[in-house]
């Protein structure tokens, strides 16, 4: 049964996404009907372990985590956590040295995983432990010296899509640092299904971001405290590639200061992390060009409605937007500036460099891992009937990975290097499925 728009995102603060692995789970309240191997007296056989696309780009990658925290600013009133610092976590994807012995980046940290592994068991109706989120590897080396050369290079922000783990694009956050770029991806603690602290301490979504009414109001909340995490990271940046180590304890990879070059700063970012992206780059200049994956440009996923600020305004820096469908309880458009009263609105005001993808054949979900991570684990289970159709459509999986990658890169490369791209001249015979929208 195809599920509808409304049972996907009861309860959700709804920012277009039509279900992820976690978020019907935590419209549900948080409850897990699944049951673990041992449980259901099912013989201990090997848990499915997933591959991701390899890199393209000519460097190795490798990556280290950051615990940041914020001593200008306390939690968030909805979070429960009282007067406490707000703390982050961050991943450093970077250019590696291709010496050395470090080991492979797992996916996610174990306690992470198996919090997120409760949630995807539930809604792909599979057993706890059929698959290992934390047992399978990226393509990138934990704390791995940084690519040697005396360039620095530019630095991209990625912000995952509300209540996404940072770890949700690691296709594209791969395919940038092996084309030499630094990214730094965030986490948003008491938002995202589970981020796990040094020590093994998890912090899961606060209930009281769920219990804000409207919808409108209760993305405001989760946006306006991502914004600030933006601009505390770039501050972390800044200093970092100035010298300044974190106060916090890091053992930082050999390199990874000096090749920060905090003058050429872009972002991407997927549904919430789209709308992060556009408004951050309203309210900090230090973000030269932005990326929206499917991202509304409205507080109400039910455009028209209270627009964000920045489509109120525009920009006058490169942005490029790449959607797939505007999907609601009664409609389902085209998620362009044509149809989208929120989009048109950044498109008539934006005075800078800007273009408009679209994908006809993709879902909301198609612009992250789920659209490597689905068709594999379809091949090896029963998944339930409509998902995998609802989260990533019916785009090639291989075909559309490698385009969204390509525009990717291909607009940073072109923003934050200055080099020309024709893959944004107009459309490619290499990449059918991506439509330019006038």
């Amino acid at each position: 049964m195809r599920m509808s728009r409304r049972q996907l995102l009861g309860g959700l603060a709804a920012t277009g996404a039509a279900v992820t692995l976690t978020s019907v789970a935590i419209a549900n309240g948080g409850e897990d009907t699944s049951r673990s191997r041992a449980e259901r007296g099912r013989p201990d056989t090997e848990p499915v372990r997933l591959e991701l696309p390899r890199p393209t780009g000519p460097h190795p990658v490798g990556v280290t985590e950051l615990h940041l925290v914020d001593r200008t600013r306390r939690q968030p009133g909805w979070s429960g956590a009282g007067k406490q610092f707000r703390e982050l976590m961050a991943g450093v994807w970077y250019p590696a040295a291709r010496d050395g012995d470090a080991p492979a980046a797992p996916y996610m940290a174990p306690r992470a995983a198996a919090v997120f592994g409760a949630g995807a068991a539930k809604i792909l109706k599979l057993e706890r432990g059929d698959i290992d989120w934390a047992g399978f590897t990226t393509h990138a080396r934990t704390g791995a010296d940084v690519a040697p050369g005396r360039t620095r290079r530019p630095v991209v922000l990625h912000a995952p899509g509300m209540y996404n783990e940072r770890t949700l694009d690691t296709t594209a956050v791969t395919e940038l640092a092996s084309h030499g770029y630094v990214v730094v991806t965030v986490d948003a603690p008491y938002e995202t299904h589970a981020v796990e602290f040094p020590g093994g301490r998890v912090v899961e979504p606060a209930p009281g971001l769920g219990a804000i009414e409207p919808v409108s109001r209760r993305n405001k909340a989760a946006l306006d405290v991502r914004i600030a995490d933006i601009r505390f990271v770039l501050d972390r940046v800044e200093a970092l590639a100035r010298g300044r180590t974190p106060k916090e304890p890091h053992s930082l990879p050999r390199g990874l200061a000096a090749a920060l070059d905090a003058s050429r700063i872009g972002m991407f970012g997927h549904s919430l992390g789209g709308m992060a992206t556009a408004e951050a780059m309203r309210l900090d200049r230090r973000i030269r060009a932005g990326v929206n994956l499917d991202g509304p440009l409205g507080y109400d996923w039910a455009d028209p409605g209270e627009l964000l600020p920045v489509a109120r305004t525009g920009l006058d820096r490169p942005f490029l937007q790449m959607g797939a469908w505007l999907t609601t309880d009664d409609s389902r458009r085209p998620h362009t500036h044509r149809h989208s009263p929120s989009w048109r609105a950044m498109w008539r005001n934006s005075t800078g460099w800007k273009r408009d993808l679209w994908t006809e054949a993709a879902e909301h979900n198609s612009f992250t891992d789920y659209q490597t991570m689905l068709p594999g684990l379809d091949e090896r289970f029963t998944l339930p009937d409509g998902l995998t159709a609802n989260m990533i459509g019916g785009v090639d999986p291989r075909r559309f990975t490698a385009s969204r990658r390509a525009y990717l890169t291909a607009f940073f490369e072109q923003h934050l290097h200055g080099r020309h791209q024709r893959l944004f001249d107009g459309p490619s015979s290499r990449h059918p499925d991506v439509r330019f929208i006038d």
